[in-house]
Parts: structure tokens; sequence; C-alpha cells
């Protein structure tokens, strides 16, 4: 198999979608994060091989920091989320808990 920077079955590299298609409820939003973050992952393992063209390898590395910086403000906004629902002194029961983790149209 040729070592480029796209992972079979994407299609594409996903440069361009590491901060879109949030679809609004959190297991779907969650599912994507995880693609992303599995993403990022297959980009290292290109960037370590060592028969990766340099052109092929900086592609990759790109679009991994892409990736790693919008991974990076969803934790963070997981994070405030988290710290908004327990820090709050009338916090609702669990079952009214909504936490809209993965808003649609980021």
């Amino acid at each position: 198999m040729k070592s480029g920077a796209s992972k079979p079955g994407t299609g594409k590299s996903g440069a361009g979608s590491a901060g879109s298609g949030k679809t609004g409820t959190g297991n779907a939003g969650m599912k994507h994060f995880e693609e992303r973050l599995e993403r990022l992952e297959f980009l290292g393992e290109v960037i370590r091989k060592s028969d990766v063209p340099l052109d092929e390898a900086l592609k990759s590395f790109e679009e991994g920091i892409k990736l790693a910086r919008s991974l990076e403000k969803d934790l963070e906004k997981v994070e405030e989320r988290i710290e908004i629902l327990t820090s709050a002194p009338d916090a609702k029961s669990d079952a009214d808990l909504e936490l809209d983790l993965f808003d649609e149209g980021e």
C-alpha cells in the first residue's frame, strides 16, 4: 500500500473537515471526535514511516496539526461544560442533563 496521507475508507485527507460536521447530538458528535482522533493517530503513523516522501510527510504533519488544534478546542469545551455542570449549586439531576458538547455549525 502506498503510504499517502489518505486513510483507507475516508476518500479524502480530512484537513478541511477538522472542525466541521458536528451534528448536535452527543453520540454522533463524540463519534466524529473519535474519527478525527483516529485520523490524527493514522497521520502520526504515516509521518513515522521512513519511506514516506518529504512532501507527503509535510502534508500529513500540517493536517495533523490542524486536527490536534481542533480536538484540543473540543476538549476545552467539554472541560468547561463539565466544570459548569459540576459546580452549579442547583445542578439538575442526571436525567435532565444535556451536554451539547459538539454543537452543530462549528
